[in-house]
């Protein structure tokens, strides 16, 4: 005789055996269940002929009969679902939120082992308990390892009027939106950096050549980290209605040169931005009147009104070799990016193109202005290279270039003022920081803050970050090309020591010795990690108490770099 046939009977905490024939026993093999949620953890995991709900709740056969019905419903669906118990166990999932998760079957796991162990970043810090406790829906948002974000929506699923013991979890990636909201937000971060400085940070060039040089890299600032192959930015002359060309990268040398004025009608799309205040998005060129070429082959336009004080002072614009190359989300990026770069030129007096006098731009400030902004830049395109080493190597390579690019952006500003008179410290040569590189490694942003603000001021690049790993991913992706002379690291960072830094670093790069100073908030050294340095060949004399005493930091600084070039420790 084969198998029974096997009976999953949902008979609820009141009923009992007499619902079923006695007969039926020794013919059938039946589990009996007490609740929805136990009944579908039991057909998620096993075999079963048939399912029997008892008559006598004919409420609870029809819930759970939609809950079947659902559930095939629920396998389609772009958001991850699930249903947890009480110490947040998966025991159903719909096959999105299994593809999220590892490979395998991750009924029996927790759920948030499952996704990798995310870090809560946003509403309830513990939705699972919130939502049990109150019988009410808790959320929150996740941030995975790999800069994923999901919003979790955790609502309990009662069975009679009991305690709810089971949670139905819905899960969203939010990725796209997350990711678009942080860069719209470090762009409009960047328009108010640039927008706080003011005439006194100002004063004038001798040497009109500097202030060209300052523009040529504006446009690669534009072109590296916007994206933007075809660049054009005019600026309005009030006296006349002309739009004098001010950067340009990609127009043809006709247009580029092309007299326009600030008029509606015979000067273009960059006319009638000018003239109007309005942005204008070109979907197709050969079929929209207002467009005048600007660069070969463009198919696509997009041209933004510079306004300062509700005034337009110039137009912004780019083009694209595709049909509809811009989107509505572009256009919102490029009009906050306009606002901040109108305040910026107007601050920095590249308005008055038309005056044969120029400006020196204080580099002590701009760095000060900058330097977060630009870590931050780092830090994100880092994110990105990680996500994408291992599936497109031509995207990893762009953001490299990206990663090294940002770095450079307060170096580049230095050098173009190099014609300036050089500070006290360099005339009475009291350090050895100007034109070095330095990376600086703290979670805390405070002393990131400080290390920009002691150390710049000497003529030397810093770029901070927040992590062991971004640290050592920058030193050795631009050890060959554009090395770091110093790296200043926190004994007790997020991911690993400032010891292990120094031995991977060691171990990277080949190095016997690698100019880095230990930095501590209190005067002992968690697990010794100094003397093992030492022990290692480093020198004594490279640790830091926080928070950092001017004159004591550049000695130290000083010491370490004649250590690593051959000197004594």
């Amino acid at each position: 005789m084969g198998a029974k046939p096997r009976i999953l009977f949902l008979c609820g905490r009141r009923a009992g055996k007499e619902l079923l024939p006695a007969e039926a026993e020794p013919f059938f093999e039946i589990v009996r269940v007490t609740s929805r949620a136990r009944a579908l953890t039991l057909l998620q995991r096993e075999k079963f002929d048939a399912i029997f709900v008892s008559a006598e709740h004919f409420e609870e056969a029809i819930r759970f009969g939609r809950l079947l019905e659902n559930n095939r419903v629920l396998e389609g669906m772009p958001d991850g679902v699930a249903v947890v118990d009480s110490a947040s166990t998966v025991i159903w999932t719909n096959d999105q939120l299994q593809r999220w998760s590892h490979p395998g079957n991750i009924v029996g796991e927790t759920l948030f082992t499952a996704l990798g162990g995310p870090e809560i970043v946003g509403g309830s810090d513990a939705p699972f308990a919130s939502a049990l406790a109150m019988r009410a829906p808790a959320s929150s948002t996740l941030k995975t390892r790999e800069s994923e974000y999901y919003n979790l929506h955790a609502a309990p699923l009662a069975d009679h009027d009991d305690q709810p013991s089971h949670l139905v979890v819905t899960i969203r990636d939010v990725t796209k939106e997350t990711e678009q909201r942080q860069r719209l937000d470090a762009i409009q971060a960047a328009g108010r950096e640039m927008a706080e400085l003011t005439a006194e940070h100002v004063f004038s060039l001798s040497v009109e050549d500097r202030k060209e040089f300052l523009k040529a890299r504006i446009l690669q600032y534009i072109q590296e980290l916007l994206k933007f192959d075809v660049v054009e930015i005019r600026l309005l002359d009030p006296k006349t209605g002309e739009l004098r060309p001010l950067l340009e990268h990609g127009m043809d040398p006709e247009a580029s040169q092309r007299a326009l004025y600030a008029s509606p009608e015979r000067n273009g799309v960059t006319g009638f931005v000018a003239a109007t205040g309005i942005s204008y998005l070109c979907e197709d060129t050969t079929k929209d009147k207002l467009y005048l070429q600007g660069a070969q082959g463009a198919k696509s336009s997009l041209t933004v009104p510079l306004v300062l004080d509700r005034q337009t002072i110039g137009t912004f614009n780019v083009e694209s070799p595709k049909l509809k190359g811009f989107t509505d989300e572009d256009v919102l990026f490029v009009e906050t990016f306009c606002r901040g770069l109108a305040t910026a030129l107007n601050t920095l007096d590249l308005l008055a193109a038309q005056k044969t006098s120029a400006v020196q731009i204080s580099t002590e400030e701009i760095h000060s202005k900058v330097a977060k902004p630009i870590d931050e830049i780092v830090r994100d395109a880092f994110k990105l290279v990680k996500k994408e080493m291992l599936v497109d190597p031509e995207s990893r390579e762009t953001l490299q270039r990206l990663i090294e690019n940002a770095s450079h952006i307060k170096e580049v500003i230095r050098q173009s003022a190099q014609e300036s008179e050089p500070s006290p410290e360099e005339v009475n040569g009291k350090h050895k920081l100007a034109g070095r590189r330095v990376l600086v490694v703290d979670p805390q942003e405070e002393f990131r803050k400080s290390a920009h603000t002691l150390l710049e001021p000497h003529g030397c690049e810093v770029v901070a970050v927040d992590s062991g790993e971004i640290a050592e991913w920058l030193y050795t992706v631009n050890d060959r090309q554009h090395p770091y002379d110093l790296v200043m690291a926190e004994m007790k960072l997020p991911d690993m020591t400032a010891f292990e830094l120094l031995c991977k670093l060691k171990t990277k790069t080949h190095k016997q010795r690698v100019p880095m100073i230990f930095t501590k908030d209190f005067c002992y050294d968690p697990g010794h990690q100094l003397k093992k340095a030492v022990e290692q060949g480093h020198t004594p004399k490279a640790c830091i108490v926080k928070p950092f005493n001017p004159p004591y930091l550049l000695e130290v600084v000083e010491h370490v770099l004649d250590w690593s070039s051959g000197g004594k420790a």
